[in-house]
């Protein structure tokens, strides 16, 4: 990073000779790459989008479903961070009948919903964004299983909640110290050709 693509206005030279600044802006997350995958709940079911119903839930899936990937071939697309800490920031689409949705959380009735929208991941995100998740590892033995915590809420990560025959897909507060399976996913290739790992 270069000192010209920082804008900083200097206010004061405090005590200690410390110079202090105001109006920093945020870093801007940029679109590092695009991975394709399909998220797995701890049961090995797929999640499946579907707009029509305004639904995304976990279910059993045959080979012959997978293989046409109909609401459940998942872009995964990462973006470059500052704060690695926080995890690597990732926002989720998905294409059902030729048309691109994208994974975003809107307060509905004082309750955080998981929809989606049809649209496109902007490719540069200048601040806070409802698209965002961090993906960090489910416990520190487990590096194959993850868990996605909401940019814009501290605690809150996808999850799914049996709702009748349905694992809808859902954001959930997570307890100190508890290690819930319903916020356990692992990503799978699609494609035979793609070997990146997230």
């Amino acid at each position: 990073m270069s000192a010209e693509e920082i804008l900083m206005y200097p206010v004061e030279l405090g005590k200690n000779f410390c110079l202090y600044f105001d109006e920093l802006e945020c870093d801007a997350l940029c679109k590092e790459k695009t991975l394709h995958r399909v998220l797995r709940n701890v049961n090995s079911q797929l999640l499946v989008v579907r707009p029509d119903l305004n639904v995304a839930a976990f279910e059993d899936v045959t080979d012959q479903e997978m293989q046409s990937g109909e609401g459940m071939h998942f872009s995964i697309h990462c973006y470059k961070t500052t704060t690695p800490l926080a995890g690597m920031p990732v926002a989720f689409s998905v294409q059902v009948e030729d048309k691109s949705y994208y994974m975003c959380c809107e307060r509905e009735c004082g309750e955080m919903i998981v929809r989606f929208r049809e649209g496109e991941v902007p490719k540069e995100i200048p601040g806070e964004s409802n698209i965002i998740f961090f993906k960090k590892t489910f416990t520190p033995c487990s590096s194959k299983a993850f868990k996605f915590e909401y940019s814009m809420e501290q605690g809150m990560f996808l999850a799914f909640e049996e709702e009748g025959y349905l694992r809808k897909l859902i954001l959930k507060k997570q307890s100190k110290d508890e290690v819930d399976e319903t916020m356990k996913m692992s990503l799978s290739n699609f494609s035979q050709n793609e070997n990146h790992n997230l």
